[in-house]
């Protein structure tokens, strides 16, 4: 006999579990829709110079890659975001621009497993192509906040600007490991900050690798020689201008001022003044913050970038990230497409919400079930729970004609609140949980108690 069992990383779905999950998505799923996004879906395997054409960095190293039967190189998407730009250029006379969709499906990435990350998961994405705007960076980040709200999830989303960050490297001479550098500043809190500190230095030297750090927020008794234990590392490692997921923290406007002191001033900073005062007029400052060292690891981000954590629990990482890619579609058509968008990591999510005791309620049992007792009735049964379907109520018929009480048994087991014994041309309710009968109820008189 074969050993049934799952590759690592991977995982199976019981129904409390996929119930769980299709509640959140459904919550996630209607905020996208409520800002007048649309669904898309786009092939799980693409060709490998598809997915890889600029993915940079550990991202190709991960990617599940193979040669099929036809001698064709492909991989399994490692993200939406690459097939989603090839899915733009390819459809793009097809597109009314600025063009907002949501995509929510599984992708692969052959990475170590660890709370709340595998090697198949789902990301939950939503973007807006055709627009340079600071609005749609704004709308963007408006959605991150809502849809966690709507979670009952308290989120902190940090924000910063790679170009701003680059101008700041060009003026200290280091632009042209800008990539590099802002690679090693991404892995701050997975690596710590005296691993960020050596790593830096070897990168840029001393001297650039301690502006550095300073640039982002990093305490100043940190240095290049590691002389710091940092072995906590990740958010809560970080001083109040790192914007830390606790305590005080300096003002979005605080640390921009300072951050253009550094780098000085240009269309990075105005755009950033620029969404920081659509927070101010919709309210909603205190959910974001300028936080100068999330950079993004992977090269196609070239704006605006955002990470979300969650205030209670910080340390299972960002529950939601993105940011601006204009160049991205290039690779795949002549017309240049800009666009910005985040992705929600669903895995990561609902077990950080499992952790809070914050998950959605397991739902998918239906209302109720139809008892038998004689199998020859089954087509009666289900004419009965069809009425019950149409009047907006969940009805499952059980097939087998055992003793109630093995069918009540059932009902509980699988999470079905009420059963139905059909009595002629009336009907008897079962509460399960509190073992009572409601007897002798017309369908409609029936259905209304079903329904409270």
């Amino acid at each position: 006999m074969i050993e049934p069992k799952v590759l690592k990383g991977f995982r199976d779905f019981l129904p409390p579990q996929e119930s769980a999950r299709r509640s959140l998505i459904a919550v996630i799923e209607a905020s996208f829709r409520s800002f007048g996004f649309v669904p898309i879906d786009t092939p799980a395997l693409e060709y490998a110079d598809i997915l890889l054409g600029k993915g940079g960095g550990e991202t190709e190293k991960q990617v599940y890659r193979f040669t099929d039967h036809g001698g064709r190189e492909v991989a399994l998407r490692f993200d939406l975001t690459v097939p989603f730009a090839r899915f733009v250029a390819e459809h793009r006379s097809e597109l009314t621009l600025p063009f907002k969709r949501y995509h929510i499906a599984k992708v692969w990435r052959g990475e170590n497993t660890q709370r709340g990350r595998y090697r198949e998961f789902t990301q939950c994405d939503f973007d807006i192509v055709g627009s340079n705007s600071a609005a749609a960076d704004f709308e963007i980040l408006l959605i991150m906040r809502n849809t966690f709200a709507s979670l009952g999830a308290d989120a902190l989303i940090r924000i910063n600007h790679r170009g701003l960050f680059n101008r700041f490297l060009t003026g200290l001479g280091a632009g042209e490991k800008s990539v590099e550098v802002l690679r090693c500043v991404d892995k701050l809190a997975k690596q710590g900050l005296e691993q960020t500190a050596l790593r830096l230095g070897e990168i840029t030297g001393e001297k650039t690798a301690e502006r550095i750090l300073e640039y982002i927020g990093v305490p100043a008794q940190v240095s290049i020689c590691g002389s710091r234990d940092s072995t906590n590392g990740g958010p809560d490692s970080m001083n109040e201008n790192q914007n830390s997921t606790s305590g005080s923290r300096s003002s979005f406007g605080e640390v921009l001022e300072r951050l253009s002191g550094a780098a000085g001033t240009g269309p990075e900073t105005e755009r950033l003044s620029l969404i920081h005062r659509y927070m101010k007029d919709t309210g909603t400052e205190a959910s974001f913050v300028l936080d100068p060292s999330i950079t993004r690891g992977l090269d196609y981000y070239t704006g605006v970038v955002f990470e979300t954590f969650l205030r209670k629990l910080p340390g299972i990482g960002s529950v939601c990230s993105g940011g601006r890619y204009d160049d991205l579609a290039g690779l795949y058509s002549k017309e240049q497409l800009c666009g910005v968008g985040s992705s929600i990591g669903l895995d990561r999510l609902q077990a950080a919400l499992e952790e809070l005791g914050q998950a959605p309620r397991q739902g998918g049992c239906a209302r109720a079930a139809i008892v038998c007792r004689d199998e020859a009735e089954a087509g009666l049964n289900q004419v009965l729970a069809e009425q019950f379907r149409r009047r907006g109520i969940s009805c499952e018929v059980f097939p087998e004609p055992k003793k109630f009480s093995a069918q009540f048994v059932l009902a509980e087991k699988k999470g079905i609140p009420w059963a139905i014994i059909p009595e002629g041309e009336k009907i008897t309710l079962r509460n399960i949980a509190a073992r009572e009968n409601r007897e002798n109820l017309s369908l409609e008189e029936a259905a209304a108690l079903l329904k409270e």
